[in-house]
C-alpha cells in the first residue's frame, strides 16, 4: 500500500531564487510565478512542535506532470526545514510534494507508523501543509522529505494557473511576480 499520492512537486532550497528560476527557464521549464516575502507569521506554522515565524520567497513552474518549486528563506537565523537543509547541503532537492484530501487524516495514519511532521501549518490564505520526517527514517536521506499539500480552492486554483501557463510556453517572460 502506498502511503502517499503520486509526486507532483520537486522542492529545491536555493541561495538565489531569481538565478535558479532563470537556470530552469533556460532548460525550458517555466514560466515561474514568483511569490515574494511569504509571511509565515501571518499564518500558523510549527517547526518540530514549536511555533515558528519566518519569511520566505518561492517560485513555481510546471515541467510536464511535475511542478518545480524554488524556495529561498529570507532570514537564515530562524530554524526551519529550509535552513536545516541549507546548513547540511547548501542547496538542492529538499522535498517531494504530494497532494492530499486531508493533512490531518494523513498525519494520523503516519503517526501510527512513527512518522511525525517536522514542519506543518496553514498559510494566511488557508493553504494547509505538512512536511513529514521521511528523510530521517532508517535509510532516509536529505532531499527525501515528503510535503503533504491539502487540496483546497486557493492551492488548486494556483496550481492550475501554473500548469496552464506552462502549456505551450514560448520562453518569454520567464519570471512573473505575483
Amino acid at each position: 500500500m502506498t502511503l502517499f499520492g503520486p509526486v507532483m512537486q520537486l522542492g529545491f532550497v536555493v541561495p538565489d531564487l531569481e538565478a535558479a528560476a532563470r537556470h530552469w527557464a533556460s532548460l525550458g521549464v517555466g514560466p515561474f510565478f514568483v511569490l515574494e516575502n511569504i509571511d509565515f507569521g501571518a499564518g500558523r506554522c510549527e517547526y518540530r512542535g514549536s511555533p515558528v515565524k519566518f519569511t520566505m520567497s518561492a517560485a513555481l513552474a510546471q515541467w510536464g506532470a511535475v511542478q518545480v518549486e524554488l524556495i529561498q528563506q529570507s532570514d537564515a537565523s530562524v530554524r526551519t526545514i529550509y535552513t536545516d537543509f541549507a546548513r547540511a547541503k547548501g542547496s538542492g532537492l529538499q522535498h517531494l510534494g504530494v497532494m492530499t484530501r486531508s493533512v490531518d487524516a494523513d498525519l494520523a495514519t503516519l503517526a501510527a507508523r512513527g512518522i511525525r511532521p517536522t514542519q506543518h501549518g496553514e498559510t494566511a490564505n488557508g493553504i494547509r501543509f505538512a512536511y513529514v520526517e521521511t528523510d530521517e527514517l532508517p535509510g532516509g536521506h536529505p532531499g527525501g522529505m515528503i510535503e503533504l499539500i491539502e487540496h483546497g480552492p486557493a492551492i488548486d486554483g494556483f496550481f492550475a494557473m501554473v500548469k496552464k501557463a506552462a502549456d505551450g510556453w514560448d520562453g518569454r517572460d520567464p519570471l512573473r511576480r505575483l
